[in-house]
């Protein structure tokens, strides 16, 4: 674990979801690492490496989607196919180990924000799951920015919307597009290596910190 920032100037929590409170979905990457058997020795780093190259180009694509007024067409399809291959829907999320207890406790004395690509609709259903809805000030999702990370629109949303100037803020997630929002924003930026991102490509991205884990977070901020 390294840390390049002052825990005592932080405010505020942001969350990225998937990754970071989510577990990433077992079911479609073990299906996907089949496919990808006889391209590569190691599917599963292919994999991971594919996702992370492809994110900023399809947060993009979503953006264009918003602005023709087609996202919602989208997503209604998405979550129809995930059901039909028996994937994880929403209200069936498997949180990360040590994550609900760990927001439970960060609430007593930090402001707390979800700051994802996901739906209002999944985003909600995750924190009404396990019952952490009340933790969180805000939650901005898809559907609450024009533009998605790694622009730092969304981090700069969630800060307004908690009253906290965002250079108190930390922006957590598990990709670089997680680290380049909240650095872009002009946050600290933690990352973690329990979802799709890898050591080295965080901390070239910026992160002011990386943990194993979301987990790890309360040893960080001195809880």
């Amino acid at each position: 674990m390294q840390s390049h920032f002052d825990a005592s100037t932080i405010r505020a929590i942001l969350f990225d979801l998937d990754g970071t409170l989510i577990d990433t979905d077992d079911a479609i990457i073990n299906a996907w690492t089949e496919r990808l058997r006889w391209l590569s020795p190691n599917p599963r780093r292919l994999l991971r490496r594919l996702i992370m190259a492809s994110e900023t180009p399809t947060n993009a694509f979503i953006t264009l989607l918003d602005v023709l007024h087609l996202d919602d067409d989208l997503f209604s399809l998405n979550d129809r196919l995930r059901r039909l291959r028996g994937l994880r829907t929403p209200a069936n999320f498997l949180a990360v180990d040590g994550v609900i207890d760990l927001v439970r406790t960060l609430a007593t004395r930090y402001a707390l924000a979800v700051v994802t690509t996901r739906s209002r609709r999944d985003t909600h259903a995750f924190l009404a799951q396990y019952h952490i809805g009340d933790c969180f000030g805000a939650t901005i999702t898809h559907e609450d920015t024009l533009r998605l990370k790694p622009h730092p629109e969304p981090v700069r949303r969630a800060a307004e919307a908690l009253q906290v100037p965002v250079a108190n803020c930390l922006m957590i997630g598990d990709t670089t597009v997680d680290i380049l929002a909240g650095k872009r924003a002009g946050a600290t930026a933690v990352g973690v290596l329990c979802g799709f991102g890898e050591r080295a490509e965080l901390e070239k991205a910026g992160a002011d910190a990386i943990l194993e884990t979301t987990a790890e977070l309360g040893r960080l901020l001195l809880i």
